[in-house]
C-alpha cells in the first residue's frame, strides 16, 4: 500500500508536470480540468489516509504531534510579547535618538529601530 501510494505521488509530481509542459496546456489532454482537479484531491486523500495509519501505527508520533500543537499557543503569545517589547523599545529609542549619530544611523523611525534592535539583538551582526 505504501509503495503504491509512493508510485502516485511521484506520478502525479513528475510524470503529470513533465506531460503538461510537453503539450503546453493547462490540462492533460483527454481529462478535463475538472477530473484533474479530482484525481489530484483523491491522491491528496489517499495521503492523508496514509498518515492516518502510521499514526495509529506508532502513537508516539501522535503524542509528540500534539505536544507541539499545544505548545504552538505559548510560542505565539511569547512572539507577540517580544514583538510588542520590541515596538516600545523602538518608539524610545527613536525618540531619544533623534538628534545623534547613532540615533540617524540605526534608530531613525520605529520600523528601522525595530529592524536594528532584532538584527543586533539576536544574532549580533546582520542578517546572514
Amino acid at each position: 500500500f505504501d509503495t503504491f501510494l509512493l508510485i502516485l505521488m511521484v506520478f502525479e509530481t513528475w510524470v503529470m508536470s513533465v506531460v503538461v509542459v510537453a503539450t503546453g496546456n493547462k490540462a492533460v489532454p483527454g481529462l478535463s480540468n475538472a477530473s484533474v482537479l479530482r484525481l489530484t484531491r483523491m491522491l491528496r486523500l489517499s495521503r492523508m489516509a496514509w498518515m492516518a495509519r502510521l499514526l495509529r501505527v506508532m502513537p508516539e508520533l501522535l503524542y509528540l504531534v500534539k505536544g507541539m500543537v499545544a505548545g504552538l499557543r505559548s510560542v505565539f503569545f511569547t512572539l507577540c510579547l517580544l514583538l510588542g517589547i520590541m515596538y516600545v523599545f523602538g518608539i524610545a529609542l527613536t525618540q531619544l535618538g533623534k538628534d545623534t549619530a547613532a540615533g540617524t544611523a540605526y534608530f531613525s523611525s520605529v520600523p528601522h529601530s525595530m529592524y536594528t534592535l532584532w538584527v543586533h539583538g539576536t544574532t549580533f551582526d546582520e542578517v546572514s
